[in-house]
């Protein structure tokens, strides 16, 4: 795998490796064939000269057919050598693209979580894969194009200026124009406007992913149209912008095609005003055969020009999607510890944390401080937005503490290898996630190697059977293949297998009832005595009827802990605790009524 220098000397030609030579190479052979394929341009005019000086006796003159060979001789030859170029920057993009997308995902498995999840899926998925893609049509189609488009000028002018300088000042003038709208156009502000579209593209990139994500919940509670709202948003702010974007390039891009499209519109004024200044004859002739020149060339000025405002344009789009691929390759890694430590025990300790999330004034939780013993479970409660999952995502390291410290075992968790903190902590979000692939392969992920049978010991522990058995391949059944979906508490009961067969001394359950149905949360609730037994866990849940038995339970609000104590010293209390009880209760009671007339 590629080692990236230091973050200023990054291109992408670091990311070809080896491979760079091969960009030179098609970059020089590009521009070979750029210069080779003005040839028959030439032969075309020469063809043409020869049968108008030879007219009437054209078939007598052996010129026209071998100028006409040679000029489909230049241009096999012109594109064989294109070929050839194309063959050579394609074989450095593609390894460019892949060391782009290797680098980029080795890093991102050393980030932290919460900086992955601060980001979005969609959003990275955008930064990573189309950002590889967009650098790789770069350097395999753009680059060698722009080369040609460099090229071109050089022999343009010599041509231009070779056969009538005075021809050659007007095809120049309209492409002088042409060549300061084109500068308006891709001037200094052309980098902001592509960091614009790109933010743009990413945010409803982002929006579109967690939208069709929650479709589930969406269509559960029938929030079809203010659900789309977010989205929606990102796709009016994208049309916004791209509309505003247009039109402030409507006029330049205007007369742009309007000046290089021109020219043969300045040539035959020129050829009527210098043929009428000379005295008939050869001098006519002359400048009638320049004038023919000018015509077939001139062409490919345009086309130049076209390519130069093309490749600039995707210049900026590579450079762009660099700079965003090396946001995330130059972000802070977790820091390693130098000599790491290993928990002597699975006792867990909060000392004093705080912690603010980016771009947050207001600390997410402040001077948090508690213990739980080796074996015990502590509840986490209180009001959205208190900071429970926050401190959930602290044990596990998603993020560091900006004050205090969090000890496992004794030790702290920065000073903890990441791989030793993972093996002792299992996690049960509210939101499982099943890869596309496998039961057995999903559930083997939280012990890789497991063998089947100890997977159908956990299976059977955390009493997911009755899931298993009601497909035909069992353990084999390909998850989101042909229709095969598990509802949100059979995920969750899915979830809670991994964590009995990854068997860690840790337990951090976020909401795992959350999108359980009735008969599912009664199953997973059985599977917590199971998975729980004799584990140090910590439970963050609504339900209050899944804490009462806990060691301890911790009320927290805007993010301190205001109560803590035991189910029923909390009550006899009578604080928020005790009053969301009652409401529980009252809710958890609630029946709809008959109606009477």
């Amino acid at each position: 795998m590629t080692k990236l220098p230091d973050e200023k000397k990054v291109t992408l030609m670091t990311f070809a490796g080896s491979y760079r030579y091969l960009t030179g190479l098609g970059c020089i052979l590009s521009g070979i064939s750029t210069l080779v394929g003005l040839l028959p341009y030439i032969y075309m005019w020469l063809a043409v000269k020869g049968a108008i000086t030879k007219w009437p006796d054209v078939r007598e003159s052996g010129d026209l057919v071998r100028y006409g060979w040679l000029a489909v001789g230049a241009s096999l030859l012109g594109m064989f050598v294109y070929f050839l170029a194309l063959i050579c920057t394609h074989l450095s993009a593609f390894r460019t693209a892949r060391n782009m997308k290797t680098v980029s995902m080795h890093h991102l498995s050393k980030l932290p979580v919460g900086y992955i999840k601060s980001l979005g899926s969609g959003k990275i998925r955008r930064i990573i894969d189309d950002g590889a893609g967009q650098t790789e049509a770069f350097l395999a189609h753009q680059l060698p194009d722009l080369v040609g488009a460099f090229v071109t000028p050089v022999a343009v002018l010599f041509l231009l200026f070779f056969f009538d300088w005075r021809f050659g000042l007007v095809s120049l003038l309209p492409m002088v124009v042409g060549l300061c709208f084109l500068t308006r156009m891709m001037g200094p502000n052309s980098a902001e406007a592509m960091k614009q579209y790109q933010n743009a593209l990413e945010d409803m990139n982002n929006e579109a992913v967690e939208y069709v994500r929650g479709i589930p919940v969406v269509k559960t509670f029938q929030q079809s149209i203010f659900s789309f709202k977010n989205f929606h948003g990102a796709i009016l702010r994208y049309r916004d912008w791209a509309v505003k974007y247009t039109i402030s390039l409507r006029i330049p891009m205007c007369a742009y095609t309007m000046s290089i499209n021109g020219i043969f519109a300045f040539l035959i004024p020129a050829g009527l005003l210098l043929a009428g200044g000379k005295a008939a004859g050869a001098t006519n002739l002359n400048v009638l055969l320049d004038l023919i020149f000018y015509i077939l060339f001139t062409p490919v000025c345009v086309s130049m020009m076209d390519k130069i405002m093309w490749t600039s344009e995707n210049t900026l789009k590579a450079k762009e999607a660099l700079n965003r691929v090396m946001g995330i390759i130059n972000h802070e890694t977790l820091k390693e510890p130098i000599n790491p430590k290993v928990p002597g025990n699975a006792s867990v300790e909060f000392k004093d944390v705080t912690f603010s999330y980016e771009k947050e004034n207001v600390p997410a939780i402040k001077g948090v401080s508690f213990q739980i013993k080796e074996g015990n479970t502590v509840a986490l409660v209180g009001p959205s937005g208190g900071g429970k999952s926050t401190v959930a995502s602290l044990l596990s390291r998603f993020y560091d503490v900006d004050k205090g410290a969090i000890l496992v075992g004794g030790e702290d968790v920065r000073e903890i290898g990441t791989e030793e903190l993972m093996k002792n902590i299992s996690f049960v979000f509210q939101d499982s996630h099943l890869f596309k692939d496998t039961l057995l392969r999903n559930i083997q992920a939280a012990k890789p190697g497991a063998s089947t049978q100890e997977v159908e010991r956990a299976i059977k522990a955390a009493r997911c059977e009755d899931i298993i058995n009601k497909f035909p391949q069992g353990l084999n059944t390909q998850v989101g293949s042909k229709g095969i979906y598990l509802s949100g508490g059979e995920c969750q009961r899915i979830a809670l297998a991994r964590a009995v067969l990854k068997d860690a001394p840790i337990i951090v359950l976020d909401e795992a009832t959350a999108f359980a149905d009735p008969d599912n949360e009664y199953q997973i609730q059985k599977d917590f005595e199971t998975l729980v037994k004799g584990k140090t866990v910590l439970m963050i849940a609504h339900r209050l009827s899944t804490i009462c038995r806990a060691d301890q339970i911790l009320l927290m609000n805007h993010g301190a802990i205001e109560e803590a104590g035991t189910h029923e010293e909390l009550l006899n209390k009578k604080g928020l605790y005790a009053t969301m009880w009652n409401d529980y209760q009252t809710s958890a009671s609630w029946k709809v009524g008959e109606s009477y007339e």
